[in-house]
């Protein structure tokens, strides 16, 4: 990718760039929408990233290209970006970055190029917004002469997805691709936010499985579901779902209303789905581990109600064939992805065969990738 980045580069701007910079996706591995309410949650990052490079420029203009969009987008290097709308809406990740550097005592570059490249696909429940952020906020600071801690990166990049692009996630995405480690996975304690690594056990394999699915209203819902969240935790009288436990929710079935109910039920159980996993993963069980990934996703089918049939299907379909540890959604939901943990032995032909059962149901093929972890974002 680099030499790829490189020429693109050279061949849309006529020179070579000044600071590349990658970061990889992620895939949540367990603590599905526990982040933004103060839960705990187990990510890994993949051996697939999204580039960024950079170059000064003497205009007073910052002008972004990717090479999955059409076009170069010019924006005035001006005290505060615009946020732009339609084909050119990629760039508000970017921008929201430079956008969000005062916040955190940061000086916005200069007039520059920025090109964009990945092999991580899109709308698959990776997170390539945030491999992007994190990559373009490391090409700036590096671009300006500027350094700061990890945990301010990946805050800062967080802050750019909620409040300049409007998206109301949690710090899970951004975290796992700042500090993931190969042969490990990120465990967050999102109220700090504390970032920790757990071991892999050698024996875990990761498939992914894109539907290429995505719900028409997946941001409002997204939005939707966070709102829910809030409203739930106030009437429990506690500032997030995780001050709460599972049997205080239960106890307060008949007072909470029952969509509220559903959602409280999820996160706080799902926060101690993350737990036991941690405890599984350490004693090296894959199989426990296993379990409680196909319970969450069970969760988030009947509780939290942010998956749909396509990724329900290939989740029965994974958890019934051989060699597999379990399955659930990886992302946000509604559309996207299937992550299953599986042994060695699960290999192409059974892939094959849940994507051949996948075709006939729905009639297309799911993109089947087989990922492994990968280190986080940096410097190249």
């Amino acid at each position: 990718m680099k030499e790829q980045l490189i020429a693109s580069f050279r061949a849309r701007y006529g020179r070579d760039p000044a600071v590349i910079a990658r970061a990889p996706g992620r895939l949540e591995f367990i603590g599905n929408h526990t982040d933004y309410n103060g839960g705990t949650v187990l990510g890994v990052s993949i051996d697939r990233s999204v580039w960024v490079a950079v170059a000064p420029r003497a205009e007073a203009e910052w002008r972004l290209g990717s090479e999955t969009h059409a076009g170069t987008i010019t924006v005035p290097a001006a005290d505060a970006p615009a946020k732009q709308s339609g084909a050119a809406r990629w760039a508000n990740y970017p921008l929201g970055v430079i956008a969000a550097l005062p916040k955190f005592g940061l000086r916005r570059p200069a007039g520059f190029d920025f090109l964009a490249v990945s092999d991580l696909p899109s709308g698959a429940g990776l997170s390539s917004s945030a491999a992007l952020e994190l990559a373009s906020a490391l090409a700036f600071l590096a671009l300006s002469g500027q350094q700061a801690p990890r945990e301010t990166v990946v805050q800062l990049c967080r802050s750019a997805e909620n409040n300049f692009v409007g998206v109301p996630c949690g710090v899970l995405d951004q975290g796992v691709s700042g500090f993931g480690r190969e042969h490990h996975l990120v465990f967050i304690d999102c109220r700090g936010p504390k970032f920790a690594t757990v071991p892999l056990p050698e024996a875990a394999r990761f498939w992914v499985f894109n539907t290429h699915t995505k719900h028409a209203l997946v941001d409002g819902l997204y939005a939707a579901r966070h709102r829910e969240c809030m409203a739930a935790a106030k009437a429990l009288g506690v500032a997030l779902l995780a001050d709460a436990t599972p049997a205080s929710v239960l106890a307060a079935r008949d007072r909470l209303p029952p969509l509220e109910f559903k959602r409280a039920r999820h996160v706080v159980e799902e926060i101690a789905r993350v737990d036991a996993t941690v405890l599984a993963l350490r004693a090296g069980d894959l199989v426990a581990a296993g379990k409680l990934l196909t319970a969450s996703h069970r969760s988030s089918q009947t509780l939290f109600e942010n998956s749909t049939p396509e990724l329900d299907f290939l989740v029965d379909q994974l958890v019934s064939a051989p060699h597999v540890f379990g399955a659930r959604l990886s992302g946000g939901g509604f559309g996207g992805a299937v992550m299953a943990v599986t042994s060695p032995e699960f290999m192409d032909a059974q892939a094959t065969a849940v994507a051949d059962a996948y075709a006939r149901r729905f009639g297309s093929r799911p993109e089947v990738l087989r990922a492994q972890t990968g280190d986080g974002a940096g410097l190249v």
